[in-house]
């Protein structure tokens, strides 16, 4: 019978973040699959914990990868760490998952520290809908056609970058989505040193001309405002409101629900079902 691979989500600065149920997993483990041992060995020595551990990382994915999915085959379970986060998400961790669903062995998570998760939570932009994009890519042509690609984008959207590409990578959101579009930029997140800067694009490309950025960050865009032509006629969307007050939604759920999907103000959103509602 197929062991199990578990996906267990790692601290992304503070230790103190590693749930119970994800160390007992660790514990409980045949073997450790990490992306970098170094970094997973500080860890398990925080639990007291000592475990075989193979590397899989991005270099190795196809012969690691393989060996892994023979062990699990053969009935072992294996729990799966990145150095930071929830596995498998920007991560080589998703081909290691899709070999495992090919071959029908149980892939469980353990859910914990999530960067993007965290970072849209603190941002101040809107949550109830966005789109996670990961790293952009070094080359400067597929780099612009991604970012084009995303000109008209309503979403939140949500970026990682390394301090030494950040400067580059805001004057080119700044030159693709306009120097008034919002942003937050989320920098080592849960550490001693975690820090939100929220601005326009036009600020944080001023701000990071002057002052070299330290740490890793998390970048959440404001999505692009809906076209007039596209926005929904305010009496349907009322009506939309009402339908979702039926399923258990607040008004003001309802109506901050609404307004994001149809590009109709908020707030003459919240009026306009209010007199409706009363009748008046």
């Amino acid at each position: 019978m197929a062991g199990s691979l578990y996906l267990i989500a790692t601290p992304i600065g503070n230790l103190g973040d590693i749930s119970p149920r994800a160390a007992q997993t660790l514990e409980e483990a045949d073997f450790i699959a990490a992306e970098d041992t170094r970094v997973t060995v500080k860890l398990l020595n925080h639990l007291g914990i000592k475990k075989p551990m193979v590397a899989y990382h991005r270099h190795n994915t196809q012969e690691v990868g393989e060996a892994i999915l023979g062990r699990l085959l053969e009935g072992e379970r294996c729990a799966l760490v990145t150095d930071a986060g929830t596995p498998a998400v920007s991560d080589p961790g998703e081909e290691l998952v899709a070999a495992c669903a090919a071959q029908g062995i149980p892939v469980l998570a353990v859910p914990g520290a999530c960067a993007l998760v965290a970072a849209l939570s603190v941002s101040g932009l809107p949550t109830g809908r966005f789109t996670f994009e990961g790293f952009l890519a070094m080359n400067k042509k597929n780099r612009r056609a991604h970012l084009e690609s995303l000109r008209g984008e309503t979403r939140t959207m949500i970026f990682y970058e390394a301090p030494h590409k950040l400067s580059a990578t805001l004057r080119d959101l700044c030159e693709h989505f306009g120097g008034t579009r919002r942003i937050a930029l989320c920098r080592e997140l849960t550490k001693l040193h975690e820090e939100v800067y929220r601005a326009t694009l036009e600020e944080a490309v001023a701000r990071y001309a002057q002052e070299p950025p330290r740490g890793e960050f998390v970048l959440v865009v404001e999505g692009a405002c809906p076209p007039e032509a596209d926005k929904m006629d305010l009496d349907d969307a009322c009506k939309l409101v009402w339908a979702r007050q039926k399923e258990g939604l607040s008004l003001r759920d309802a109506v901050r629900e609404v307004a994001q999907e149809t590009g109709v103000g908020k707030n003459e959103l919240y009026q306009m079902s209010l007199t409706k509602e009363s009748g008046l």
